[in-house]
Formats: structure tokens, C-alpha cells, sequence
């Protein structure tokens, strides 16, 4: 006992004497930081008052852009060293509140004596910069705290792999610079450390885990050479946050070649985008690009309402009856290997595109006759997309020849006479009166600078790839498709009327996205986007092979790192992790894909995840991380109105208790009838939550469980999980999502029988009453 205290002591005294060099280095850059931020505010006024060009001769003009450029870079140089030291004084004032949470003990071969080094969530070198009083956790060498056992263990680093032998490894919670917990352990990290972590209660943000990353997790975050992580992770098992720390650690490790603005994040909604976006932000990185799929389809489609995923399960939810072979044939593998097909159909039939007129003041200025007529012109053995490109720039050619006659029509020549000063100002440009010969040639010059102007919206129509109908030739594409052997003639008929119909009221379902893309992208040699290097998906269960494929596409550059819980599938029925990730595999075709899966549960209580798991048919593979609690509540209610009575009862007690409860419910107008019952309660506490609404309150929310997908909530009540409202077919996902959600209690009400997947396994291990 008192060699536990004096070591506690002597780490004490190392958490002080780190502070104090914090304070000395903060007290360094905050001084550098107030002079660079007075050199800058010097320099912009400098360069404000003399931004000004000389234009009275020609070499005056030169030498005045020459100085403001010289000025401009001056200006550019002094914020950009300001940012910088303004990060540094970030790092360091967040390293004071807890300068590290691990320490390693090392002894390289041929040493006598072990080295310390104390790990934390950025590097902190002394004054001289010759050693470092803390690595970051990201460092090469702080690879041994998360994946090395004591012993001979090796790491990897720019310069090839590395041995050492690990003698030490320690584990701290430090706040406000005071070792709260201490203690040694041959684990990743310590149970002790874990339960500690999870056991606080959940705020509206997710917090970063480098304190506590596991060795599987640590797999996912430092793995540099797979152009496809495929990440299946069961419900809170970290896979969202390691993700995260992967971020955060290929911009450390990749920082010369890689930036933020090169990563992009598909959210499942914005309410998640939200509660990750402080994650990177506490490491010291800026967060990524991130984007819903409702955001990245309204962009490709820009005029039509793109049906949401959100939407199309609200509306298969009311219509449990509607078809779902149609749409699992567009969204698979095989019809976008019928897009490409058809491709080289069009390639050897060119008066099978659908070419369109360009029409300007309600006339056809290029025909679709003419715009065909120049296509097929072209040379035959071009791709189609160079022929188009060809076509394109014929006919900006010939838009710029017939500007000259529309500069002499007569709608011209009133409108240029109906034009103001300001307009005329605009029309003239760079030039003067005096630059003019005569009014004739002035005449001229503005009839054609307001033709050219008019003409612009054609330019912009033939520029944009307006002259193919597009989704037309989709239509031809789904005429000519081999109808699957499952889907009976008449309901393909109604497939193809109702996509016409849609697109008259400006709509298109989700299922037509990712081909009608995919077509569109291959025709025109466009779409495709080269910049960035990362992709990651989240929610991987929800996406379709078919648009998973398309993504792939639209970013050839990019490796992919996709993640999910198959067994959290919303939109479509329940798959064996297994299954899926041999589907993706198979779809994508990576050269050198990854798979991890993350088996151990953290989130919730032991309790709460022995439940949740026992509604899987695979649920015996997960494990559940060692936390007690009180078991999770099933009430059974006569009728609605019991139901009710019982759910206000329950929110009352759990909000006495915590910060966050969701009332999670099957849809969105049962969210609508759950918020209406609660707010007679509880008022202002409430929050109905739909998918505009991007921050988490805290209190209690009510949101249908698509919703609640990556989220977790000290509490969670399950809104009638009876057998009339979740039948067994499709309630699996939806009950074990549900579940899941819940760090510390969870409560499930139902409104008369309970649904069949919750048997009698899954009962023994609830408490339940009678309402």
C-alpha cells in the first residue's frame, strides 16, 4: 500500500511538473500570439490603404499589381502564422486540464535501463525541442499502448518495423491536473478505465476515445493500406468513434499530402453530423466534409425532389403490402452491370440518344434534328462521351458565330434602347466612349455585348449537358431491361408509368438514383469527382450495392472506409453480418479490402445488451461489455390509453434521473402522437425531432428510431413494441435498434401482446409488469 502511494505521488509530482512547463509554453505562445495578431491587423491596414492601382501608363500598371500581389501574400503569410500559434495556444490549454492518460516503459535492445513515455492527445516537447514530455497518441511509437502486451513487442513506423520490449503499462484519468485514477495493466485498456468511461452520463456530444481505444479498434484507426475497410460493428461497439480517431490519425499521419477538405463523411442524418462534430475538434484537427445521401442526390438533381430514405420507409411502413422486388433489382449489382451494357447498345445505335431542343424566347434555337445531326457526325469510333464533348463544343461554336445575328435582330436594338445608365455602364465594361471610331462601332460593340448577355442562359443549357434528356434515356434503358422473373409484367408497367408520372410533378423515387447516375455520369464523361482521397460511409446497412457502387464511382481516387451494424437494417430485412460483407466485397471489387468486425458491446449496461442481443439470430456472437445495471423494464398495457398512462409515469422518473431520454417509436406520425401525450406533461422538456433538425436537445426526445441511428441516450423507452405495431417479419431491427440505444436503462411499453420477437428468452431476462 505505501508503494502504491509513493508511486501515486511521484506521478503526481510528474503531472505538476508537465503543468508547469504547459503554463510556461502558454504564457510563450500567448505573448507570440498577441504580436502576430497586431503584425496582421498592421499589414491588412497597409494593404487597405494602398490597394490601388495605377492605370495612366501601362509599366505603372504592371508595378502597382506586382506590389499589391507582394502585399496580398504579405497578408496571407501573417494570418496564416497567427492561425497557427492561435492552435497552439488550443492544444496547450487543453493538454493543462489532462496532459496525458497512459505511460509505456520501454527497454530497446542494447539499453540497460527502461524508457517513459507518457502518451496523450497531442505531443508537448520541452523548451529546446529535443524531447518529448508527452507523445501524441497517434505517434508511431504510441501503436505499443493500444496493441501491446507486456513483453517483446514491435511497432511500425516510416522507417520499417521496430522492436522493443514493453516493461510498463500504466493508465491514468487525470482532471484538472489531478491523477483521479491510476493503475497498471497488461490489457489495451483496463476494465477499470472502461467503466469508468462509459459509466458518465451522455451529453449532447459524442467524446473522443483515445484514452480508451481497444486493440481491434486501434486496427481500424492505423490501418494505412486498404483501398476498402469494411467495418461491421454491433451496436455500440465504437465503430463510429474509431472511425473518428481514423480521421484524425491519416491527417496526422498523412498531414503533408492529406487535408480535412480531402475526407468526406456520409452521415445517416444531420442530428449525427451534429453530435460526432466536436470529436476532431478536441484532437486538434479540423472536421471533415460531411454530407447526408438525401444531401449528396438533392445536388446530382438539382429541379426534382429526391425521395429520402426517411420518406420511403415512412411510406413502406404505412404500405407494408408495396412490392419490394422492383426496387431490390434497380438498387443491386446486376442492373448497374446493365447500365454499362446498354452503354455500348447506345455506342453502336447513336440515333438511340435522347437528344432534346435547347429553345430560347419559347423557340427552339438548336433542334434536337440538328444537335443528332452533329452527333452523328462525329467519328463513330469514339466513345460516347467524346462524341457528346465534341457535340458540346460544336455547338458553343456555332452560338458564338449566330451572337452576330441576334446583335442586329430587332428585340435587340428596343431592348438596348430601353436600357439605363447603370445597364450601359455594365454593357461597356472596360471600356470608354472615346475608345469608339464613331457611334456605329459603339452602336455595334453594345448590340453585341447584350446579345451575348441574353445568349448566356443557352451557353450555360449546352455547357450543363442540357441537350440530352437524361432521364428519358433512362426510361429507354428501363423499356429494353430483361424484367426480373419475380416481378409480374403488370407491376413493371406501373413502375414505368409511375417514374413518368413522378417526374412530371418533379419527383423520382430513390431506387432510379443510383442507375439513372450512373447512366447519366457514363454517357457524359462526367461527375465523377478526382480530389478527394477518403470516403467514409456510415450506416453501410442502409445503402443500396447499387449506390454503394455508384459512390465508388463518382470518387475513383478515393479509399473507402465504410462502416455499420447489418443487423441495425431499417430499410430492408435483416442480414447475417457475413452475408453482407461478402456483398459488398463482391460489388465493390477493391484490390485491397479489409474486413473487421467488432463483437464486444460498450455502450449499454450488461443487462441492456444480454436483451438486445438475444433478439438476433447471430446475437450469442456478440459480447457484452462488463457494466451493470438495472435490468430492462417490459410493460405490457391493456389498450393505448394504459400505454400512455404508463409512458408519462416512466419519463417522469427516468428524467428525475438523467440528462437525455428518447422515446424512440416506429414512424413519424406515432412520434407525432408520443410528443402530443407528453407535451400535457412536460411542456417545454419535450422535443419532437424530425430529420431537418440538426442539434440534439437535452431532456426528453421523441424521434422514429431512423432517426436515433449512431446516437446513444442515458435512457431509452421502446413505444409499443406490441405484436399488432412491430409484427415479427420486420420488427428484429427495429426492436434490437431501439434496445440499443439505451446506455444505462432502457424501457419497452406495449400496447396489448407483446410482438413474437421478443420470446420467452428474451423475457426472462426483463422485468416485467402489467399496466
Amino acid at each position: 500500500m505505501a508503494d502504491e502511494y509513493s508511486e501515486r505521488k511521484l506521478e503526481q509530482q510528474r503531472v505538476d511538473w508537465t503543468i508547469q512547463q504547459i503554463d510556461a509554453q502558454i504564457k510563450k505562445t500567448q505573448a507570440a500570439l498577441d504580436s502576430a495578431h497586431k503584425e496582421t491587423r498592421a499589414v491588412e491596414k497597409n494593404f487597405g490603404e494602398n490597394a490601388s492601382i495605377n492605370r495612366y501608363e501601362v509599366d505603372d500598371i504592371a508595378e502597382s499589381r506586382s506590389e499589391l500581389e507582394q502585399q496580398r501574400q504579405l497578408v496571407a503569410r501573417t494570418v496564416e502564422n497567427e492561425t497557427i500559434l492561435r492552435h497552439q495556444l488550443q492544444t496547450l490549454q487543453q493538454l493543462r486540464e489532462s496532459p496525458y492518460f497512459g505511460r509505456i516503459d520501454i527497454l530497446d535492445p542494447g539499453e540497460k535501463e527502461p524508457e517513459s513515455l507518457y502518451i496523450g492527445t497531442a505531443s508537448l516537447m520541452n523548451d529546446d525541442k529535443t524531447d518529448f514530455i508527452v507523445y501524441d497518441w497517434r505517434a508511431p511509437i504510441s501503436g505499443i499502448y493500444y496493441n501491446g502486451t507486456l513483453g517483446k513487442v514491435q511497432y511500425q513506423t516510416p522507417a520499417g518495423t521496430q522492436s522493443t520490449t514493453l516493461v510498463k503499462k500504466r493508465q491514468f484519468t487525470i482532471k484538472d491536473g489531478q491523477i483521479i485514477n491510476m493503475f497498471d495493466t497488461n490489457e489495451t485498456v483496463g476494465d477499470q478505465m472502461l467503466q469508468e468511461a462509459l459509466g458518465h452520463q451522455n451529453d449532447q456530444y459524442m467524446q473522443n476515445i483515445v484514452a480508451t481505444i481497444q486493440k481491434e479498434q486501434n486496427d481500424i484507426i492505423r490501418d494505412t493500406k486498404s483501398d476498402l475497410l469494411l467495418v461491421q460493428g454491433v451496436a455500440g461497439s465504437g465503430k463510429t468513434s474509431a472511425i473518428l480517431q481514423r480521421i484524425a490519425y491519416l491527417l496526422y499521419h498523412s498531414r503533408t499530402a492529406l487535408n480535412a477538405d480531402q475526407i468526406v463523411l456520409f452521415s445517416p442524418n444531420l442530428l449525427f453530423s451534429h453530435y460526432i462534430s466536436d470529436v476532431l475538434p478536441s484532437l486538434g484537427e479540423r472536421n471533415m466534409r460531411q454530407v447526408t445521401l438525401e444531401g449528396f442526390l438533392r445536388r446530382r438533381f438539382e429541379g426534382l425532389n429526391v425521395e429520402s430514405l426517411f420518406e420511403r420507409y415512412e411510406t413502406r411502413s404505412q404500405n407494408p403490402a408495396i412490392s419490394l422486388d422492383i426496387a431490390n433489382y434497380l438498387e443491386g449489382t446486376d442492373c448497374m452491370h446493365q447500365v454499362k451494357a446498354y452503354l455500348e447498345f447506345l455506342q453502336q445505335h447513336p440515333d438511340a440518344i435522347c437528344f432534346t431542343d435547347l429553345n430560347f424566347r419559347q423557340q427552339p434555337f438548336f433542334s434536337a434534328e440538328h444537335i443528332q445531326a452533329i452527333y452523328q457526325a462525329q467519328p463513330a469510333a469514339m466513345t460516347i462521351a467524346d462524341r457528346l464533348l465534341k457535340t458540346k463544343n460544336a455547338l458553343i461554336k456555332e452560338l458564338k458565330s449566330r451572337i452576330q445575328n441576334v446583335a442586329k435582330s430587332d428585340w435587340i436594338a428596343k431592348e438596348l434602347n430601353d436600357q439605363d445608365v447603370i445597364g450601359l455602364h455594365n454593357l461597356y465594361g472596360q471600356k470608354t466612349i472615346d475608345d469608339f471610331a464613331d457611334e456605329d462601332e459603339q452602336y455595334a460593340y453594345l448590340s453585341y455585348q447584350l446579345a451575348k448577355k441574353r445568349l448566356r442562359i443557352v451557353y450555360d443549357a449546352i455547357y450543363n449537358n442540357y441537350f440530352i434528356d437524361f432521364n428519358s434515356q433512362y426510361e429507354k434503358f428501363l423499356q429494353q431491361l430483361s424484367r426480373p422473373a419475380a416481378v409480374k409484367k403488370s407491376d413493371w408497367q406501373s413502375m414505368l408509368f409511375g417514374y413518368r408520372q413522378q417526374l412530371e410533378y418533379h419527383r423520382i423515387a430513390l431506387m432510379h438514383t443510383a442507375p439513372l447516375m450512373y447512366l447519366r455520369d457514363l454517357m457524359s464523361g462526367s461527375g465523377q469527382n478526382r480530389a478527394f482521397q477518403y470516403v467514409f460511409i456510415d450506416e453501410m446497412q442502409d445503402y443500396s450495392l447499387a449506390m454503394l457502387i455508384y459512390l465508388k464511382h463518382a470518387f475513383p481516387k478515393a479509399r473507402f472506409t465504410i462502416l455499420g451494424d447489418s443487423e441495425q437494417a431499417l430499410f430492408k430485412p435483416l442480414q447475417l453480418p457475413g452475408q453482407l460483407l461478402q456483398q459488398l466485397n463482391d460489388a465493390l471489387a477493391f484490390k485491397h479490402p479489409n474486413l473487421i468486425e467488432l463483437k464486444r458491446s460498450y455502450r449499454s449496461t450488461m443487462e441492456i445488451t444480454d436483451f438486445a442481443k438475444s433478439l438476433l439470430p447471430d446475437g450469442d456472437q456478440i459480447i457484452s461489455f462488463t457494466r451493470h445495471g438495472a435490468k430492462p423494464r417490459l410493460i405490457t398495457a391493456a389498450d393505448s390509453a394504459d400505454a400512455a398512462a404508463a409512458l408519462l409515469q416512466q419519463a417522469a422518473i427516468l428524467h428525475e434521473r438523467y440528462a437525455t431520454i428518447a422515446v424512440l417509436t416506429k414512424d413519424r406520425a406515432q412520434a407525432k402522437q408520443v410528443y402530443q401525450t407528453l407535451h400535457r406533461q412536460f411542456k417545454s422538456i419535450v422535443h419532437l425531432l424530425d430529420n431537418q433538425d440538426s442539434v440534439l436537445p437535452v431532456g426528453i426526445v421523441v424521434l422514429p428510431i431512423y432517426l436515433a441511428k449512431g446516437l446513444e441516450f442515458d435512457a431509452a423507452i421502446a413505444w409499443n413494441v406490441s405484436d399488432q405495431n412491430l409484427p415479427a417479419e420486420r420488427a428484429v431491427g427495429l426492436i434490437y435498434t431501439m434496445a440499443s440505444r439505451a446506455m444505462h436503462e432502457l424501457t419497452l411499453i406495449s400496447a396489448g401482446p407483446v410482438s413474437s420477437v421478443i420470446d420467452q428468452n428474451a423475457i426472462q431476462l426483463l422485468e416485467t409488469t402489467k399496466s
